[in-house]
């Protein structure tokens, strides 16, 4: 079989955690051909971003110095747990040094600029991935196990000039796969390659989004034409909610690529709302899988409806969202609806729901909480004079999931009855024209509260 492994948050939390995995990889590898995608330390990005911030509002070459010399231990106290061999533990120290030398000279130039572009925010970000990488390509080779890491670029993750929220190009499949194949039927090598970053064509970093590791371990998945994708986490697979909220919530052993992409864009976590589009058209299966119960199954996504036995198969929930309202009278609806999605496309404002007044007399958009600002900003002038755009703040939003609603009657009632029962106001709803998904707006101090009355309504647990 020809694997494409995918390794982040808790899985690669330290040094002893990357020895874990790369220990399940040579596992693997042994009957098959394996390429391994990793996300960067566990909290390694979080740290960029404050440290980004930090430099560009508070400079102080102290805290620089200070953030290079926790890095440095973090990451060197890895390689001494993840690597065994003194001499590839030596070659991996002074890639380190390099990377962190190279960060520290970026964020000092980011101080004394006092500006943070996204550009530059993508080159800082990056950093956690190539940083990890070697680490865990090292502990393979300290195994006797032939590896090299890649960065995204180095494997052919061509992307757009959208830092943040890049997109891969549409020649990217065959760029990957004249880079990675021969890596893996020639030399037998395992790739180990930097998730979430890419390169545009003119060689700028990029970031294709929070969680889009995933994305970089499907788009490698369909280049190489793989067997499957496995993406280990944390989790024995997605559950039919989140147990934070709802202790009760049961693994799902199979589900479609239709109902995941739901759930992952409706806040599902287990998931880049984008990664399975790359295997889709191909067919390939995505396995979910536990770092730390390897002998686990899973759970597998597929082509087609696994299963609608279950009416309402998971339930997600988005706590940091807002509605903008635009409304008024006298205009035409659809030039302002036309505009509406311009401006907010121009602005790369993420539009989660949409909904539309009957009378056509207000349209009702949910954004992030943090793109409010500028959706505002770009729609405070559409009405021209003749409406209002206005803002709901403290709203959450909740997504019931599942290809047993398409054609069974009743299925909105009984969710809408359930929260009215419990005296919970809707807000917004928005259904898929597939009907695999009810979405729904309520207050944010209602939105665990509501997860665990349908989860109870359906009897997911």
């Amino acid at each position: 079989m020809r694997i494409v492994m995918k390794f982040g948050g808790a899985s690669v939390k330290d040094g002893k955690s990357i020895l874990h995995c790369a220990r399940l990889v040579k596992k693997f590898w042994k009957d098959n051909e394996v390429v391994v995608v990793i996300s960067a330390m566990a909290g390694v990005t979080d740290s960029l971003v404050h440290a980004s911030k930090k430099c560009c509002n508070d400079p102080s070459p102290g805290f620089i110095k200070l953030f290079i010399a926790e890095m440095t231990k973090r990451h060197y106290e890895a390689v001494n747990d993840a690597v065994r061999n003194e001499e590839i533990k030596s070659k991996v120290h002074s890639k380190i040094d390099k990377l962190l030398d190279e960060l520290e000279k970026v964020l000092l130039g980011i101080s004394y600029l006092g500006e943070l572009t996204p550009r530059s925010s993508d080159y800082i970000l990056s950093f956690g991935e190539r940083l990890a990488a070697p680490i865990f390509s090292a502990s393979l080779l300290s195994m006797g196990v032939d590896s090299l890491s890649l960065e995204g670029g180095d494997a052919g993750i061509i992307t757009d000039e959208n830092y943040g929220r890049a997109k891969p190009l549409a020649e990217v499949y065959g760029t990957i796969k004249s880079r990675i194949e021969p890596l893996i039927t020639i030399k037998k090598s395992i790739p180990v390659v930097t998730g979430f970053i890419g390169v545009t064509k003119n060689g700028n970093i990029t970031t294709l989004g929070r969680g889009g590791s995933d994305l970089t371990a499907t788009l490698i998945a369909s280049a190489l034409n793989a067997d499957e994708v496995w993406l280990w986490k944390e989790v024995d697979g997605v559950m039919t909610t989140d147990p934070k909220i709802v202790p009760e919530a049961r693994l799902i052993p199979e589900i479609s690529y239709q109902e995941a992409m739901e759930l992952s864009y409706f806040g599902a976590k287990i998931l880049h709302p984008k990664a399975l589009e790359p295997v889709m058209r191909k067919r390939i299966p995505v396995r979910i899988k536990n770092t730390f119960n390897p002998e686990s199954r899973g759970t597998v996504i597929k082509e087609g409806i696994t299963s609608t036995k279950d009416i309402v198969k998971a339930l997600s929930l988005i706590e940091r969202v807002a509605i903008i309202n635009i409304s008024g009278a006298g205009f035409d609806f659809a030039e302002i609806m036309s505009e509406v999605f311009e401006r907010l496309a121009e602005n790369k404002v993420h539009v989660i729901m949409v909904a539309q007044s009957s009378s056509e007399l207000n349209l009702s958009v949910v954004v992030d909480e943090s793109d409010v600002g500028k959706a505002m900003k770009a729609l405070e002038s559409i009405t021209n004079g003749m409406g209002s755009v206005t803002c709901i703040r403290d709203v959450a939003v909740i997504s019931a999931v599942g290809a047993g609603m398409a054609g069974t009657p009743g299925v909105a009632g009984r969710i809408f009855s359930a929260l009215g029962k419990n005296r919970i106001n809707v807000v917004m709803i928005s259904q898929s024209c597939s009907e695999y998904n009810v979405s729904f707006v309520v207050k944010r101090d209602e939105g665990a509260k509501a997860v665990r009355v349908l989860h109870k309504e359906f009897e997911l647990g």
